[in-house]
């Protein structure tokens, strides 16, 4: 269960085919450069029935308040408005974001002991984030 991991702290520590999904986004060259030069840190906590889960560096902290399976508005780190769901599947986070596109953009946040792995996907473009626990 998710749970096991609330307040645990993870930073960046890889990073693959992320410059080709933010293109796939349609996120500008500027903006693509600032995000591939974070390292952020990823922390999960809980307040009542809503989860919090937090991503922050040096460029932009995003935190994100969320009811599992309850869609919510949510506004990207690179600036996009879309419609966002986020399930709990055992130790992993499922987010699709609705894109105002009419794209679905896909990310999962698989929870380990000493990792969290990010796999995001748009059309046909997977990239891949591994953070490690801090501490």
């Amino acid at each position: 269960m998710v749970d096991a991991f609330l307040g645990k702290k993870y930073k960046l520590d890889s990073s693959e085919n992320f410059d080709e999904f933010m293109k796939a986004l349609g996120v500008g060259l500027v903006t693509r450069k600032m995000g591939n030069a974070v390292s952020p840190v990823v922390e999960l906590k809980k307040e009542g029935d809503e989860y919090v889960l937090s991503s922050t560096s040096t460029f932009k902290n995003v935190i994100l308040k969320f009811k599992p399976g309850v869609e919510f508005d949510q506004e990207t780190p690179d600036g996009r408005k879309v419609k966002a769901t986020i399930t709990v599947d055992g130790n992993t986070l499922k987010e699709t974001q609705k894109n105002a596109d009419g794209t679905t953009t896909t990310i999962d946040r698989t929870f380990t002991n000493d990792e969290v792995k990010m796999t995001m996907n748009i059309n046909d473009i997977t990239a891949t984030r591994i953070y490690k626990l801090q501490g």
